[in-house]
């Protein structure tokens, strides 16, 4: 159990920590930028998609490592064992939107629980960071 609860621990860490550093890294790059202002906005979203993309593709590729090993749980449901269908179970876990069609038993739900809650906090971070960038450049065109 304690693996389990340190593999749990890196493999968050590690998201946030890549989330922070897209985040901190397009703010360093935003006012350098020779565009509109406005196009700012769009290109300050497609950033937190692409960093909320690579956190889904660690935890899915986790899912996959961990699915594949003794121990720690397997998935049931509409699930052939592919990377794919872990990517997209991450997704449906990481956006909160749920999962019904593949279904985590064993240490495998542990996992689960803390992408959900991870993705809701990492979510939510990308929509204040976008807020407070477009209370910055919104209308100063």
């Amino acid at each position: 159990m304690l693996t389990v609860f340190l593999v749990n621990i890196v493999v968050i860490g590690a998201v946030v920590m890549i989330h922070y550093e897209f985040l901190y890294r397009f703010t360093l790059f935003m006012p350098r930028l020779k565009v509109r202002n406005r196009f700012r906005i769009v290109l300050g979203i497609f950033a937190a998609l692409t960093a909320h993309a690579v956190e889904v593709w660690i935890f899915g590729f986790l899912y996959y490592w961990m699915h594949h090993q003794p121990g720690w749980g397997y998935f049931e449901g509409n699930f052939s064992g592919s990377v794919w269908d872990c990517i997209y179970f991450s997704f449906t876990t990481f956006t909160t939107l749920g999962f019904g069609d593949i279904e985590p038993i064993g240490n495998l739900r542990y996992l689960t629980g803390l992408e959900a809650l991870t993705g809701l906090v990492l979510i939510t971070w990308s929509a204040s960071f976008l807020y407070l960038e477009m209370t910055r450049y919104w209308g100063r065109d």
